[in-house]
């Protein structure tokens, strides 16, 4: 089992920039590769990014590649997405997944573990 917890979610103007955090406890984190998903109200959840197990391979959705970059800290057992440029569309709930498995997924239904979510708002 992993848990995961998310936080630095928060109301932010376009052009904006956020950093989200998801803390992981429970199992070895650094054998899992970890996704940051989101979903808007009305919408269903769509793949941000994805990280490796070892943190080298990364892969991004169209909608986000150039503007957000995810990281990882396995001695801190932590999850990061950076977020700049931040436009009225990425407003949405974020979640953090995490994957048995290192190899990176892009669809939910390969995670394992999910996160509560934080609320991004990006205002106009």
């Amino acid at each position: 089992q992993v848990q995961m917890v998310e936080s630095g979610g928060g109301l932010v103007q376009t052009g904006g920039s956020l950093r989200l955090s998801c803390a992981a406890s429970g199992r070895t984190f650094s054998i899992y590769a970890m996704g940051w998903f989101r979903q808007a109200p009305g919408k269903e959840r769509e793949f941000v990014a994805a990280i490796t197990w070892s943190g080298v391979g990364t892969y991004y959705a169209d909608s986000v590649k150039g503007r957000f970059t995810i990281s990882r800290d396995n001695a801190k057992r932590t999850l990061y997405l950076q977020m700049n440029s931040l436009k009225p569309e990425d407003t949405a709930v974020y979640y953090c997944a995490a994957k048995q498995g290192g190899s990176v997924a892009t669809r939910a239904h390969e995670y394992d573990y999910w996160g509560q979510g934080t609320q991004v708002t990006v205002s106009s």
